[in-house]
């Protein structure tokens, strides 16, 4: 009798077993094929794509940037200074037949712009074959001789140019130029007593005396003073004062500060000296209560000086 109980208990708890195992079973194969309906539509949507992609490529490439319909027929290039155009194109490396599309802006612009020279580009597509490209230059306003050694030996002079805003520039090669040196009446001042550590080409100068030297130059070109005297030379040597050689025979001494104020007063000075019949030897313009100065002999003969040379303030086609 109680064997034979135990026997039915042992059935009774065989079948739960059975039950538990099918319901495990169940679940774990409905867990598969979800899991496998949501792989299939996983790669299935990551397959489309690519698919989408890749053709949505190949039409790009195909109706756009391998279209000759938009090869470069023209490139316009204008600038507001002296660089000829066809040495704007070497430099912008763009060819005629490239897509214009395709052509990558920033790289023309960048690799122009890594010239001294130019100050700032623009860059345009107009369709559906030409690229307009616009240059500002830099404009030189002073210039800088700095002694060197020569490879074979000896010493040389290097002429470097300088911006308004202290930008170190190397003069353009007069094959690069689109008007003839010899065609302009331009002379540079130059800046004595410079540092030769302070001259880096495509760099800026950072002495306050530079750049005010620099501030000074272009003041002159619309002050008073402009055409009736040239500036040769300014020593920038003294920390605290600008000595400016004139053509003229003059040397003016200004302070570092207010200089338009200094111009006026030697535009005074110097008419007060020609109502007299004098030119100016000395005038020392950085003494704030009086001003100093020493007059030329009258029998002494005074070059006339030059038309103002004014900054460019506009562009001109090349």
């Amino acid at each position: 009798m109680w064997f034979s109980r135990k026997q039915r208990n042992r059935r009774l708890h065989r079948g739960h077993v059975l039950d538990v195992k099918l319901r495990s079973g169940q679940v774990r194969a409905t867990r598969m094929r979800l899991a496998s309906v949501a792989l299939g539509v996983t790669f299935g949507t990551f397959f489309g794509l690519y698919v989408l992609w890749r053709a949505g490529e190949w039409a790009l490439n195909r109706l756009v940037y391998e279209n000759h319909s938009f090869a470069i027929k023209l490139v316009d290039i204008q600038t507001d200074g002296v660089i000829s155009a066809d040495q704007l194109r070497r430099w912008a490396g763009v060819k005629a037949g490239e897509n214009l599309l395709a052509l990558d802006l920033a790289r023309v612009k960048r690799d122009l712009e890594l010239v001294p020279l130019i100050s700032s580009v623009s860059l345009e597509r107009v369709l559906p074959r030409t690229l307009r490209i616009r240059v500002t230059e830099r404009e030189a306003v002073a210039q800088v001789n700095v002694p060197r050694a020569r490879p074979q030996g000896g010493v040389e002079v290097a002429v470097f140019h300088l911006d308004t805003e202290g930008y170190v520039m190397v003069p353009l090669d007069p094959r690069q130029r689109t008007t003839p040196l010899n065609h302009t009446n331009d002379v540079l001042p130059v800046l004595t007593g410079v540092k030769m550590t302070e001259i880096q080409p495509g760099q800026s100068v950072e002495s306050p005396q530079i750049r005010s030297a620099l501030h000074l130059v272009g003041e002159f070109a619309c002050s008073p003073m402009a055409g009736l005297v040239d500036l040769r030379r300014v020593d920038v040597a003294s920390a605290e004062v600008l000595v400016v050689t004139t053509a003229q025979g003059s040397e003016v001494t200004f302070g570092l500060n207010d200089l338009e104020r200094q111009l006026r007063r030697w535009r005074e000075i110097h008419d007060q000296g020609q109502r007299q019949g004098k030119n100016l030897a000395t005038l020392d313009l950085a003494v704030t209560n009086s001003i100093p100065a020493r007059w030329l002999e009258a029998s002494l003969p005074i070059p006339p000086a030059k038309a103002p040379k004014t900054l460019r303030n506009r562009k001109r086609n090349v």
